[in-house]
């Protein structure tokens, strides 16, 4: 027993690699290194892309699952599913935008029209939509309007005709651990007013609680002082909450675009920050690292029409914005460098570039992109002036 111990020991050592007292260093040249190159990382699209829209106007992917259409054109929200079948679509007047909150409730914008002492006004309107129907079915089929949010008697009871020029842009749910807190979400604004009844100007971006109570317009301190009129005609605004849902998701950060050609910055983040003096939103002003990429999110006069952006609901937190006027779509990480880090076995230290887009019908190419979302390792682009939903998949995410 002994010796066939020992001659099993001497075996082992065998394969053994070093050099010293058992012989020579085993030759490890039979183990194949990952051979990564840097030009075949990009996105790519995946076809068919969704189509049958007439003017998508946005998309959203719902903590559902499921995948919320706006066409502007035919004034619906159309329910997918990831294959691209159709579930249910529901009328809501103007609707030009959509999300959804945890408790599977849809928030869309839209108009409501009315009559003001005599005049009929189309209004800007939030609409809240319940869609679990009265046996507990679910979905766009038994969908009801509980709640609308009409601009601006969520704040005041008098009306001014400079109100009807103000519109709603997009909407951003919040995440928090605390229940009271739970569904609070923000809502950009634009309009002509420089103040409004002591509630802030119109270009703002307003808090709302989870019970669709208006709370305040947001303030910024930066480090020349406090600012009630920050946001300049601000559009695009999404949170840190996004499916599927991570512990990043809590807190009250934001990221939101302008489409004021006179900012530098047009995409920024917002943190929340509570202070002895109180709640507190301050820019972050992310810095490029040109030994690492050539772009970032903060460099001056980056985007034309930034229009929209996302953010991976992944452990990537990519941001994927769309600017409109480029017909392009750019991503950048979450430090707001331009491209995706190049795999660690590459090589390489530059991240690679692989925002992509341009005018035309090609699979990749857009006409004025609205929209993006992104789930499952999938990027979603509302080609509006194409009437689709393109799909694409980076390269390193193919199994």
């Amino acid at each position: 027993m002994m010796r066939l111990r020992l001659l099993a020991f001497a075996a082992a050592l065998s394969f053994i690699s070093c050099e010293g007292y058992f012989g020579t260093k085993t030759d490890l040249g039979f183990i194949d290194v990952p051979n990564y190159s840097v030009r075949d990382i990009a996105y790519v699209p995946i076809q068919p892309a969704f189509t049958g829209f007439v003017h998508p106007s946005d998309l959203c992917i719902g903590f559902d699952e499921l995948l919320y259409v706006v066409d502007e054109a035919t004034e619906e929200i159309i329910c997918l599913n990831e294959s691209g079948v159709e579930q249910g679509r529901l009328t809501i007047p103007g609707v030009t935008t959509v999300r959804q909150d945890r408790r599977l409730d849809l928030l869309a914008i839209g108009r409501h029209d009315t009559t003001i002492n005599g005049v009929a006004y189309s209004l800007a309107c939030l609409y809240r939509i319940h869609q679990i129907g009265p046996n507990g079915e679910y979905g766009l089929p038994y969908a009801e309007v509980v709640h609308k949010t009409v601009h601006p008697f969520y704040f005041k009871n008098t009306f001014s005709t400079s109100d009807a020029q103000v519109q709603f842009g997009q909407v951003a749910v919040l995440a928090n651990n605390q229940s009271e807190k739970n569904n609070r979400y923000y809502l950009t604004r634009t309009g002509p007013s420089s103040n409004n009844a002591n509630q802030g100007p119109d270009d703002a971006v307003i808090l709302f609680d989870n019970e669709d109570q208006y709370v305040s317009p947001i303030s910024v301190t930066t480090s020349s002082g406090l600012y009630t009129n920050y946001f300049q005609d601000p559009r695009g605004l999404v949170s840190f909450a996004q499916p599927p849902q991570y512990t990043a998701a809590v807190g009250d950060d934001f990221w939101f675009t302008s489409m004021d050609p006179n900012q530098a910055l047009q995409v920024q983040h917002m943190t929340f920050v509570e202070t002895e003096f109180g709640a507190d939103y301050r820019p972050v002003i992310y810095n490029g690292d040109n030994s690492l990429a050539d772009d970032w999110i903060n460099k001056a006069n980056r985007f034309t029409e930034p229009c929209a952006m996302t953010m991976a609901g992944d452990a990537t937190r990519y941001l994927f914005v769309v600017d409109r006027q480029r017909d392009s779509v750019y991503q950048f990480t979450a430090s707001g460098l331009e491209g995706i880090p190049p795999p660690p076995a590459s090589g390489e230290t530059r991240y690679t570039k692989v925002s992509f887009g341009g005018e035309g019908s090609g699979p990749m190419q857009f006409i004025e992109p609205a929209a993006v979302a992104h789930y499952k390792k999938i990027l979603y682009v509302v080609d509006a002036g194409n009437g689709r939903i393109s799909r694409f998949k980076c390269t390193l995410d193919f199994e």
